[in-house]
C-alpha cells in the first residue's frame, strides 16, 4: 500500500438491494401521485361540456364490386364513435370493422355499400357522435387492383427497371472511369455529393408529405426529423468502428443510402398501384431509369482505384436498386402514411451520413476541410450532380 493511500479507509460499493430500492423509489412516488390525481379528479371543475378533441386520418381507400372501404385511424384525445357516413351528401348505411368505438391510435375499416361510378369523383364524410365531420375526397373512382402472383411479378419487373437497371447501367461506366486522375476523381466524388444532396431534399419532401397525411398522434414533423437524426447517428457510429470508410466500404455506404431512398420511392409507386392511380406509362418508367443512372456512377466513384469482383458489383447493384422492388410490393399490399414517412426518414438520415463521409473522403490531402470542399473541381462536380438530378427529375414529377 502506498503512502498516499495509507490510513484512508476503502469505500465499499453500495449493496445491490439498496441501489435497487433507490431506483424504485422515484417510480413509486410517480405511481402514487398519478393514483392520487386520478382518484381526486382535479380536472373535473374545468370541464364545461365541450366535446373532446377529435381527429381522423384516412390511410387507405379500396373500391371494388362491394362498394368502398376506408381505413381510418383515430387520433383524438378520447375514443371516437362514427355515427353516420355521407357519400356525395347522401347518408348511407355502413359497417365498422372492428365494430364499436375506435380507441385513440387504433384503426378500423369503414365499409359502405355505395355504387360508385367509374371515373367520377366522390366525397365521403364521416360524422361522429359529437357532430364532428371529416371529409375524404376520391378524385377519380377506379377499381382497386387485386393482388396476384402475376401482379407481383410484373411489379418486380417494374421495380427492377426503376431501381436495379439504372444502377447497373451507371456501374458499367466503371472501366471508362478507371483512368481518372486525382482532379477527375474529386470531380466524380463531388458529383456523388450533388446527386445525394438532391436525393436528401427529395426524400425529406416526400417524408413530410406522408407525415402530414398521418394521424396527429404520430407528430409527423417531429417523427421525420428525429428519425432522420437517429439514423444518421446510428449509421455514423457503425461505419466509423474502424475509422473513416473509404474504397469499397464507402461505396457500400453510398449504395445503402441510395437503396433506402429507392425503397421509399418504391413505396410511393406501390401506393399508387393500391389506390388504382397507376399512371406509370412507358415514358414515366424510362424517366425513372434515366433519373437514377447517375446513382451507379456515384457508387463507382470511391472504388476506381480498386479491383472489385463481378460479385461485388452485383451486390452493390442489389443493395442500391433491390429495395425499389421490395418497396413496390410493400406499398401495393399494405402500408400507411406514417410507416412510409418513417421509412423515408431513415433513408434521409442515411443519405445525410453518406454525404458527410463522401465529402470528408474527397477533401483528403487538402490543408483543411474547407479548402478541400472549395476546390474548383469539387464545386463543379457538386453543381453538375445537382443539375443532372434536377433536370432528369422533370421526367418523373407528375
Amino acid at each position: 500500500m502506498s503512502e498516499q493511500t495509507a490510513g484512508i479507509p476503502e469505500r465499499k460499493a453500495p449493496a445491490s438491494r439498496t441501489a435497487l430500492l433507490w431506483a424504485l423509489l422515484p417510480i413509486a412516488l410517480l405511481v402514487a401521485a398519478f393514483a392520487w390525481l386520478l382518484g381526486n379528479d382535479l380536472t373535473a371543475s374545468f370541464r364545461n361540456g365541450a366535446p373532446p378533441v377529435e381527429n381522423i386520418a384516412f390511410e387507405r381507400t379500396v373500391l371494388d364490386q362491394n362498394g368502398l372501404r376506408l381505413l381510418v385511424r383515430a387520433g383524438g384525445s378520447e375514443p371516437m364513435t362514427i355515427a353516420q357516413v355521407q357519400v356525395d351528401a347522401a347518408y348511407w348505411q355502413f359497417r365498422l370493422n372492428p365494430p364499436g368505438t375506435i380507441a385513440r391510435g387504433s384503426a378500423a375499416w369503414v365499409e359502405v355499400l355505395f355504387p360508385w361510378v367509374l371515373g367520377e369523383a366522390h366525397k365521403v364524410t364521416l360524422v361522429t357522435n359529437t357532430g364532428a365531420t371529416f371529409d375524404h375526397e376520391i378524385p377519380v373512382a377506379v377499381p382497386t387492383p387485386q393482388q396476384s402472383s402475376d401482379t407481383l411479378v410484373r411489379q418486380a419487373v417494374l421495380g427492377a427497371f426503376v431501381g436495379i437497371l439504372p444502377v447497373v447501367a451507371g456501374l458499367m461506366f466503371f472501366p471508362a472511369l478507371r483512368g481518372a486522375g486525382p482532379r477527375a476523381m474529386r470531380f466524380l466524388l463531388a458529383l456523388t455529393v450533388g446527386l445525394l444532396a438532391f436525393l436528401l431534399v427529395d426524400t425529406f419532401e416526400e417524408a413530410f408529405e406522408f407525415a402530414g397525411k398521418s394521424a396527429a398522434l404520430f407528430q409527423g414533423t417531429g417523427m421525420v426529423v428525429f428519425t432522420a437524426l437517429g439514423a444518421f447517428a446510428l449509421l455514423t457510429a457503425v461505419s466509423r468502428r474502424e475509422g473513416s470508410p473509404s474504397g469499397l466500404a464507402l461505396a457500400t455506404l453510398i449504395a445503402v443510402g441510395i437503396g433506402l431512398h429507392n425503397f421509399g420511392e418504391g413505396l410511393a409507386i406501390g401506393g399508387a398501384f393500391a389506390a388504382g392511380a397507376a399512371g406509370l406509362g412507358t415514358f414515366l418508367v424510362m424517366g425513372f431509369t434515366l433519373h437514377n443512372i447517375t446513382e451507379g456512377i456515384g457508387i463507382a466513384a470511391p472504388i476506381l482505384r480498386e479491383q472489385p469482383t463481378l460479385k461485388r458489383f452485383a451486390a452493390l447493384a442489389l443493395i442500391a436498386g433491390g429495395p425499389a422492388v421490395i418497396g413496390i410490393w410493400v406499398g401495393s399490399l399494405a402500408t400507411s402514411p406514417q410507416w412510409t414517412a418513417l421509412a423515408l426518414s431513415v433513408g434521409a438520415g442515411a443519405i445525410l451520413q453518406v454525404i458527410v463521409e463522401v465529402s470528408l473522403f474527397a477533401a483528403r490531402g487538402a490543408p483543411s476541410l474547407s479548402a478541400g470542399l472549395l476546390r474548383r473541381e469539387f464545386l463543379a462536380g457538386a453543381t453538375v450532380g445537382l443539375a443532372v438530378m434536377y433536370t432528369t427529375a422533370m421526367l418523373v414529377k407528375i
